[in-house]
């Protein structure tokens, strides 16, 4: 978008809020860089350009704006709707791959090599992946810096600087201050956090008007694995297993932002952490572009303009949606939830909760693979199924997250024993964050389009849905609202 000048310039003078994260605006004459909606008084078209990332602003030589903190917008939704090499390629860089493994390992998951992976980021985002790490690095540390009390020597390590040099020089370029005049600003004037226990990160996550959050967390808290999850004083609490160790956190809706408690046993896992939390709520998710499509047709309109906003609840981790994915084949969700809690206390790590109610990680595929299939309670068909999944994530055969492509992470599941269009679609959806995918055979969705007028049977639904690419799973999401469900309200 950053190339429309015109549709720019008209987004910077109306402030519109929609454009955060789409675009970002360099001003010349001041060589500050800010958020489309930045609250001062817009300067001259002449004197503004128009670039696609912060990365590219930074690297230009434009610091952040102080009064719109540009580093705090919502991603851009395009990496999320795409799953293109660049897309898989932003989606890594965010949860911290490139300081983890360097670009060797980002484009040795990629299959490209190093090079062409620098060429085709540099084409689309105007930085390479070491300068869009950086960036990245430099708001990991802004986090720390203003929500918490850790020395700026653990600060810089925890962001994943290499050297507190690194870190000082990258925090000053970027914020034109240092990393305590920092701390002390943000002291000053209450930015972003809120009172947090000693060793807890309070931050915010701000998402793209509007957000209808009971279909979000109504879905979440009504399908939580007992010990992972739960809902609790109007908040998703859940345990997150980690690279460097693991954490809890503590999710609740606000009117204009969400408001994200962390506990983690090593702060260099923040930045995986937050972008987790980003997906597992869709929260860079377009939802003016998505509605205005769905609305476009008269059996959908009236959903959209009852209860616009809508989301896709995802996941945190890929491979642990599918094994519940599988869990929950052919069954309620009452009973998957029951499937699952028992994997979790054979075989999830217990850890320990402060405020008790969580007692585990959700077990990785490697210790499900060495479990007895004779011990699930469950159909001898759903055993294999279940078996022969968690085997192919553990030996890397299959592999589930941001870095699959959808097409292919399709065809291996739709490879393995009992897996079906609802299975595969499913773990599309909510693992890989298809936004397109889709389930014309679910009993709900067709029940659902009955009662519209629209199409019941699978094949007819598919055909219809044909005018709601590429937002169908948001389409699913409305279409399951029609019915009386638990996932469709916020537990009181």
């Amino acid at each position: 978008m950053h190339t429309d000048t015109e549709r720019c310039v008209r987004a910077v003078r109306s402030k519109d809020a929609r454009f955060d994260g789409w675009f970002f605006t360099a001003v010349l004459t001041t060589r500050i860089y800010c958020r489309p909606s930045c609250p001062v008084v817009p300067p001259k078209a002449e004197n503004m350009t128009f670039l696609p990332s912060a990365a590219a602003c930074q690297q230009a030589g434009f610091r952040a704006c102080k009064r719109c903190r540009p580093d705090t917008s919502p991603g851009s939704p395009e990496w999320n709707a795409r799953a293109d090499t660049v897309a898989r390629a932003v989606r890594l860089i965010q949860d911290g791959v490139v300081d983890r493994d360097g670009v060797p390992g980002l484009a040795a998951r990629l299959g490209y090599s190093a090079r062409q992976i620098e060429r085709q980021l540099s084409a689309e985002l105007g930085a390479g992946p070491l300068a869009l790490a950086r960036a990245q690095r430099a708001q990991t540390a802004r986090v720390l810096i203003e929500t918490t009390t850790l020395p700026m020597a653990e600060v810089a390590f925890a962001a994943g600087f290499a050297s507190i040099r690194a870190f000082n020089d990258t925090v000053r370029e970027v914020f034109a201050l240092s990393p305590s005049e920092l701390r002390a600003r943000n002291a000053r004037h209450g930015h972003g956090s809120e009172p947090a226990a000693p060793g807890v990160i309070s931050l915010r996550l701000p998402f793209r008007a509007p957000l209808n959050p009971d279909n979000l967390f109504g879905h979440l808290a009504a399908t939580a694995v007992p010990g992972v999850e739960e809902w609790r004083d109007g908040a998703y609490r859940r345990t997150l297993t980690l690279p460097y160790g693991h954490g809890i956190v503590a999710l609740a809706p606000r009117a204009d932002h969400i408001a994200c408690r962390l506990l983690l046993t090593d702060p260099r896992d923040l930045t995986l952490a937050i972008s987790s939390c980003r997906r597992l709520l869709d929260l860079d998710a377009d939802p003016v572009a998505v509605d205005e499509q769905l609305a476009s047709d008269p059996e959908l309109a009236p959903l959209v303009a009852e209860g616009p906003g809508r989301r896709v609840p995802r996941t945190v981790d890929a491979a642990e949606f599918a094994v519940r994915a599988v869990l929950g084949q052919q069954v309620s969700t009452a009973a998957a939830r029951t499937h699952a809690a028992r994997l979790v206390t054979a075989h999830g790590v217990p850890i320990e909760d402060p405020e008790g109610g969580l007692t585990h990680l959700f077990p990785t595929p490697e210790t499900l693979a060495g479990l007895d299939p004779e011990a699930l309670a469950m159909p001898r068909s759903r055993r294999t199924t279940l078996t022969t999944l968690v085997a192919a994530l553990a030996d890397g055969s299959l592999r589930l997250g941001a870095d699959s492509d959808w097409e292919q992470a399709r065809a291996e599941l739709s490879a393995l024993p009992g897996f079906g269009p609802w299975t595969v679609e499913s773990i599309a959806m909510r693992a890989l964050g298809d936004p397109d995918a889709f389930l014309p055979g679910d009993l709900g969705v067709r029940r659902a389009a009955q009662d519209l007028g629209l199409p019941a049977t699978p094949a007819a639904l598919t055909a219809r849905a044909a005018a709601w690419r590429p937002w169908r799973a948001y389409a699913v999401q409305y279409l399951w609202a029609t019915g009386d469900h638990p996932i469709n309200h916020l537990p009181g």
